[in-house]
Parts: C-alpha cells; sequence; structure tokens
C-alpha cells in the first residue's frame, strides 16, 4: 500500500509538472495547439520542452516554434536538431494543408515568459506584461519579476501613491502576453546561463 501511495504521489507531481509547461501562452487553442500536442511528447523524449508556439506569422504561412533544454540552454545543433526531428512529424501527421515555413529558434535574450516556472527562473529581472482585461483599470505592466505563487504572478512595480515599489500579484491565467525586457543585467546573465547562442530579440523587436 505504501508503494500505490508513492507511485500516485509521483503521478501527481509529474502531472503538476506537465502543467508548468503547457500554458495558453505556450500554445494557443486552434492550429498552434494542435502542433503542440503532436511535438511536445517527441520534444520530451529528446530533452527539449516548447516554450512558445505561433503560426501565421509574417506572411500568414510562417510556423514559429520556440524550444530549451530543461535548464534554459539552447544551442545551434539543437535547433538543428529539433528542425529534422519535427519536419518528418509534420510531413506525416500534415496539420497544415499547403506550404509553410518552419522556423525553430531559441527563445531569445528578451525571452517570452509563458510558464510558472519561467518567472521562477527569471526573477529578479524586468518585464513587461499585458492582462486580457483590466484590474483597477490597467492592463500593462512592467517591474522586477518576484516569482509565481498561488497561481500569480509576482510583480514589483510603481504604484501611484506609494514612495517605495510594491509587488503585487497578477492572476496567470489572466495574462495574455509577457517578455523580458532587454536590459544589460539580463543580457549578462543570459549568455553566462545558456552559452553560445542567438541572443537577437525573440520578436524582431528592438
Amino acid at each position: 500500500m505504501a508503494t500505490m501511495g508513492l507511485d500516485r504521489q509521483d503521478e501527481g507531481q509529474a502531472a503538476r509538472d506537465d502543467a508548468q509547461l503547457d500554458t495558453p501562452l505556450v500554445a494557443a487553442p486552434g492550429t498552434a495547439r494542435r502542433i503542440f500536442e503532436l511535438i511536445a511528447p517527441v520534444a520530451a523524449d529528446i530533452n527539449f520542452e516548447i516554450v512558445r508556439i505561433r503560426f501565421g506569422l509574417q506572411d500568414g504561412q510562417t510556423l514559429q516554434i520556440m524550444a530549451e533544454r530543461p535548464d534554459g540552454s539552447m544551442v545551434v545543433a539543437d535547433c538543428e536538431e529539433l528542425s529534422r526531428t519535427f519536419s518528418a512529424l509534420l510531413d506525416v501527421e500534415d496539420p497544415i494543408k499547403g506550404e509553410y515555413n518552419l522556423e525553430i529558434s531559441s527563445p531569445g535574450i528578451d525571452r517570452p515568459l509563458t510558464r510558472p516556472k519561467d518567472f521562477v527562473r527569471w526573477a529578479g529581472f524586468e518585464a513587461k506584461l499585458e492582462l486580457s482585461e483590466p484590474i483597477d483599470g490597467r492592463k500593462r505592466f512592467r517591474g522586477l519579476v518576484q516569482g509565481f505563487e498561488d497561481g500569480e504572478v509576482l510583480l514589483e512595480v510603481e504604484l501611484e501613491g506609494f514612495s517605495q515599489p510594491q509587488v503585487i500579484g497578477l492572476p496567470f491565467d489572466k495574462v495574455s502576453e509577457a517578455k523580458l525586457v532587454m536590459t544589460d543585467s539580463l543580457i549578462k546573465e543570459s549568455l553566462k546561463r545558456r552559452g553560445p547562442i542567438d541572443g537577437t530579440p525573440s520578436d524582431g523587436e528592438e
């Protein structure tokens, strides 16, 4: 009985871990979600995590897949491996009708924050968040990430009426977009953590 209990506990932890890696910010409903469901298990088998999938960028037929190792690293050879793996899988499953362009990349330095673990891993660095609906009349926030707790993103921001920055909690399920802000400290930390990867902005933004 004790062994069964441990197995169930492990299964429960695995389910929670999976939930940390699968959010609407990773892949929105529709084509991106269908592709995520196809490639995420394959990526996990070769020790990669999907950070974000977007379809319809640029010319309307571009499939962008951001991925990384569980430790946050991602080198050029990793992108090449995933490109070969995903191309073969998508050719067989054919989730997109017609021709399309496949782009595999690391998240970049000013990376999107799409999973609860991202807000923990990048605590102490500046980020911009946008909510799907306003809180106290406000949808956009910018401040220092302070982690993730009880379903909320913790962000240190300047608030009217307070002389010092305040840490507020923003419901994760209301976050429509979140990304790190390019700063010198972020560039230094990213290069230290990831090694020799392409450090261009993740969305082509300055």
